[in-house]
């Protein structure tokens, strides 16, 4: 991965270019940032900029026998760990029996996501972990000396998921690598980490993409029109994934839009009845899918808020979305609109630390039903 194939981030990619030309690399970092900024690919990239043996303009030669390994993640000096399946005790996994899926997966689409490479998994209504018996493999990799580059690298994706067990094993190999050993972990949700685990890493905040950056790349990759490209944009609000997600047919997010539309009315209406079978027809649909419902949830929350204060030039929605809302938006404003707001984020976190889903989508109706007649 080139530095020049990742959309937008000219300030990130500078001063992880500055640290490598000062050979001030930091042994351990954190990349942490919303989801389709493209924390991954930076990291990836930053990787094969580190050990490229020919570094040109800013970024790496891509022709190097280094660069090339990278470019096919099958360099014996880049390692990767990723959430992967529960296992039983009889048959622990880790993340090498996985790496095959996630080779495809990452060259197919860097800007991968824990929603995408769970389905990968087949995990359903779970999340992955890092197990802990994944500290094992991680030391005895990097405790063994370089086969070919200059820097043995662990990239370490979503490290929120790992085993207490494992994060606290690697404390010490983290504030106290091997000779020429780095950790890159990117994480989404740094609230989850250990704050040992965080006070061993050097922070770089990845930003959402700048919508200069992803018009040029829509435009370029997709051949859009114009008008088309700047649509897109907009609804993805700097998320790479969002901007592919609208370039697709996209019949999830009509289910999205539909059982929204349908929690709003009744909770509205106080039906609580029909609010019961709701819960009970949205609970099964999967953990992963039940948090990008959610956030999705969240999302049309702020966008409704955000058409009640007349600020048109600021609200992210398809036509379907603008049909709802220009009726819905009056009952989102400002003595409501935080509070459902957050109510839609709390169920997302109680989802995400596995909570009875049921429960969470019960608890959630009813504060809609309060909040909603403010």
């Amino acid at each position: 991965m080139l530095f020049k194939q990742i959309i937008g981030q000219d300030t990130i990619k500078k001063q992880l270019i500055q640290s490598v030309q000062s050979n001030r690399i930091p042994h351990a970092q954190l990349f942490l940032g919303p989801e389709g900024s493209g924390k991954l690919p930076l990291a990836i990239a930053y990787a094969q900029y580190i050990n490229c043996t020919n570094k040109q303009n800013g970024d790496a030669c891509g022709a190097c026998s280094s660069c090339i390994k990278i470019s096919k993640l099958a360099h014996p000096d880049l390692h990767f760990v990723f959430p992967v399946k529960r296992a039983s005790a009889s048959k622990p996994e880790t993340s090498d029996d996985y790496l095959g899926s996630w080779r495809e997966e990452l060259l197919d689409n860097p800007y991968i996501s824990p929603r995408r490479w769970y389905q990968r998994l087949n995990l359903e209504n779970k999340q992955g972990i890092i197990p802990a018996q994944e500290s094992s493999s991680i030391i005895h990799k990097l405790n063994y000396k370089s086969y070919e580059a200059e820097y043995k690298i662990m990239i370490i994706w979503l490290p929120e998921r790992m085993h207490p067990t494992t994060a606290n094993k690697l404390l010490k190999m983290i504030e106290e690598p091997p000779p020429k050993t780095l950790f890159l972990m990117v994480s989404e949700n740094s609230d989850m980490l250990l704050s040992t685990i965080l006070s061993r890493t050097q922070k770089i905040r990845v930003p959402k993409i700048d919508e200069e950056s992803m018009l040029a790349s829509l435009s370029d990759q997709y051949s859009l029109d114009e008008q088309k490209a700047r649509e897109i944009t907009r609804l993805a609000n700097g998320n790479y994934l969002n901007a592919l997600h609208f370039l697709q047919t996209d019949e999830e997010s009509k289910a999205h839009l539909e059982r929204f539309v349908l929690l709003m009315r009744l909770a509205y209406q106080k039906n609580m009845v029909e609010l019961l079978g709701w819960t009970d027809e949205t609970a099964p649909i999967g953990r992963e899918n039940l948090k990008s419902f959610l956030q999705y949830a969240a999302r049309m929350i702020r966008e409704n808020f955000m058409l009640n204060l007349t600020l048109d030039d600021i609200t992210y929605l398809t036509k379907e979305e603008k049909d709802f809302s220009s009726k819905f938006s009056r009952f989102i404003h400002p003595a409501n609109a935080a509070r459902i707001y957050q109510e839609f984020n709390r169920a997302y976190r109680d989802i995400q630390m596995n909570a009875h889903t049921k429960t969470v989508l019960l608890d959630l109706s009813v504060q809609l039903i309060k909040l909603l007649r403010i």
